[in-house]
């Protein structure tokens, strides 16, 4: 799909594909985010994670580039291409294959629900160069066609939310505006971790 904005040239919002790896591959490095999209995915302490992050980023590309290759439903997601350099990415996956996010003491006492047919969006990665630009919308829109087109029930995210304002870097799984803005609702709430969740109407067939 196309997104054009006031403020921005059109960028086309395409699923990842191993194709596109390399192009996703060097967003992470411009942006300096040597996560590479493994938090979600990632079993040790955060002790662990925060040395992994510090001492060997090079293991999550590897581990996330071998998911894109074989097409792992745990590695999809959209990205935001300007020509052909990736300017924005955005994690789009079924909800049951980040069993992470139940075990997180913030979400762990929610009732989520069932999982079959919920999409999660984990996080959100702009280039700095092109923040503030209509990336980050151009990304959820884009996110939701394609849960749409893979007969999703339903869109969950996870944005954090507190009094005073966050940084570009604090708003790794989205601004809570930005949802509500494109008809996300809350139904979960957890102080500065709500959940919110856009639905998808059903179309039933008749005999």
């Amino acid at each position: 799909m196309t997104v054009s904005s006031p403020r921005l040239p059109p960028l086309r919002v395409t699923p990842l594909t191993p194709a596109l790896a390399d192009a996703w591959a060097a967003l992470f490095r411009s942006a300096a985010s040597a996560c590479f999209c493994r938090y979600w995915h990632f079993e040790g302490t955060k002790n662990d994670w925060m040395a992994r992050l510090a001492f060997s980023p090079d293991e999550n590309e590897r581990e996330q580039r071998a998911l894109i290759d074989a097409g792992h439903p745990s590695a999809q997601g959209v990205v935001a291409l300007d020509g052909d350099v990736a300017v924005g990415w955005l994690k789009v996956v079924p909800r049951g294959g980040i069993p992470k996010l139940r075990r997180l003491p913030v979400y762990r006492a929610l009732a989520l629900g069932d999982d079959e047919g919920v999409m999660s969006l984990g996080c959100f990665l702009v280039d700095p160069a092109h923040r503030r630009r209509g990336v980050a919308r151009a990304l959820l829109e884009g996110a939701l066609a394609m849960a749409a087109a893979a007969g999703a029930r339903a869109v969950e995210a996870y944005p954090h939310e507190r009094g005073e304002s966050l940084h570009d870097e604090e708003l790794l799984r989205g601004p809570l505006a930005l949802f509500e803005a494109c008809g996300f609702s809350r139904v979960g709430d957890h102080g500065a971790y709500p959940v919110l969740r856009r639905e998808f109407e059903r179309t039933v067939s008749r005999p």
